[in-house]
């Protein structure tokens, strides 16, 4: 069963997009319509469609990016298991990260959570904040 929100990145080459999502970070591609230069992907249970501007149907009259870094002021939190297996494939194609590994911990409630984190950016700039959930903790820690 699909998850109740998924987002549909505007992208300006979907077989590109296609690659580093599946090739470098392991998403599968569950159907596409290269017709359309589009692909609906998953990794686990987070889903993501990429859809190329321009090709097939595209959500523009003002909307659709320009130039990129698109999706600015987003950035789309992406359980894993594991971010070193990530990281060590980033490093392999030596792909740079946005914002380096690092353990952080947010209050939530009279707790804490914490996350084992890092961000990339994909070839269009859409910044995926990758997390390992560390769990929780008193406040305070």
């Amino acid at each position: 069963m699909a998850p109740a929100l998924v987002p549909e990145l505007a992208v300006s080459d979907w077989q590109r997009s296609r690659a580093f999502y599946c090739d470098l970070l392991g998403f599968d591609c569950l159907y596409d319509r290269p017709e359309e230069g589009f692909a609906y992907l998953a990794l686990g249970d987070a889903h993501l469609m990429i859809d190329q501007i321009g090709v097939g149907r595209t959500f523009d009259n003002g909307h659709a990016p320009q130039e990129p870094p698109f999706g600015r002021g987003l950035n789309l939190q992406i359980e894993v298991e594991d971010v070193d297996r990530l990281l060590t494939a980033l490093a392999a194609a030596d792909w740079p990260l946005f914002l380096p590994l690092e353990e952080k911990w947010y209050r939530q409630g009279a707790g804490e959570t914490g996350n084992r984190q890092f961000v990339v950016a994909d070839p269009d700039g859409y910044l995926l904040r990758f997390y390992q959930d560390l769990g929780t903790r008193p406040a305070g820690g």
